[in-house]
């Protein structure tokens, strides 16, 4: 099972890569709700996140809550919802959604642009906060 998320982790196309360690990598949407949208997608390949291990479900979330972190003192927002969708890309993922109110977090809508320029300077800062 080869996505795009498995190209990401094998460095095979760019990425604005927060953080990665050996089990999990984050990266910025390209595709955000909210400035910072972000995923974290464990380097193992599975299609649904509660198919994983459940080592990585403990360390998924511990993994997250850092990034999340990180987030939160980067861009303006009153906290940072995690939402699993997993429908857009057959590979386990969580959405990481700096958010001021509910609404924000509705894959419903329209979706913001960001100018690559715009995106490593956002991926500077939030680097900076982990």
């Amino acid at each position: 099972m080869s996505t795009i998320f498995s190209k990401i982790i094998k460095k095979e196309i760019p990425a604005h890569i927060i953080f990665d360690d050996k089990d999990f990598i984050s990266f910025l949407d390209i595709n955000p709700l909210t400035l910072g949208h972000s995923l974290v997608v464990p380097k193992v390949e599975t299609d649904y996140l509660f198919d994983l291990e459940n080592k990585y479900l403990e360390k998924i979330l511990i993994f997250s809550k850092k990034i999340s972190g990180a987030l939160k003192s980067s861009v303006s927002c009153r906290r940072v919802g995690l939402k699993v969708v997993g429908l857009e890309v057959p590979h386990a993922h969580i959405h990481l959604i700096p958010f001021n109110n509910e609404k924000e977090m509705d894959f419903i809508n329209k979706r913001l642009s960001f100018s690559q320029d715009e995106l490593r300077d956002l991926l500077e800062i939030i680097k900076s906060n982990l």
